[in-house]
C-alpha cells in the first residue's frame, strides 16, 4: 500500500539521532539511497533498493520547498513492532532523545483488546507511534 512517509524536519543531525535511537527496538534499521545530494538533505529506515524500485521506508529531511517544516493537525505515522517490549523501549528511547510522551505505553481496548501503543512527538513536534497486535 505505502511505498514511503516523509516527515520534515528542522535539524536534520537531532532528528537522525533521535530516529537511530527510537527505530532500533523495532528492528529498523538507516537505508541509503547512494545519491550523496539526497542522503545530504534526508535519511530514512527501512529499506530502499534498486534505485527506490523496491521501498519501504520512512524518512526525515528537509522541505523540498526549503520553507521551515512543520507539523499536520491529526498525521501520525504507526510503526509495527513485534512484542510489548518493543513498545516500552520504543517510548523510552524517544523520551530519552528528547521526545514528548502523547500516550504512555499500555493497552487500548477502544480500539481492540489486543492493542498495545505508545505515542509519541518527536523533536519537530511530529507524531508516531509504536503498535504491538497481540498480547505480550
Amino acid at each position: 500500500m505505502l511505498s514511503y512517509v516523509y516527515f520534515g524536519t528542522n535539524d536534520l543531525a537531532k532528528a537522525v539521532a533521535f530516529y537511530d535511537a527510537v527505530l532500533a527496538p523495532l528492528g529498523m534499521e538507516r537505508c541509503v539511497t547512494g545519491d550523496p545530494e539526497w542522503d545530504r538533505v534526508s535519511a530514512g529506515w527501512g529499506t530502499y533498493e534498486n534505485g527506490g524500485a523496491r521501498e519501504l521506508a520512512f524518512w526525515v529531511g528537509k522541505p523540498y520547498n526549503q520553507q521551515l517544516a512543520t507539523t499536520g493537525n491529526g498525521s501520525m505515522v504507526a510503526f509495527r513492532a513485534q512484542s510489548w517490549s518493543e513498545v516500552d523501549d520504543f517510548h523510552a528511547a524517544a523520551l530519552a532523545g528528547g521526545g514528548v510522551c502523547d500516550g504512555s505505553p499500555g493497552l487500548r481496548l477502544h480500539y481492540a483488546p489486543d492493542f498495545y501503543a505508545a505515542y509519541v512527538r518527536d523533536l519537530d513536534g511530529n507524531k508516531v507511534a509504536a503498535v504491538c497486535r497481540g498480547l505480550r
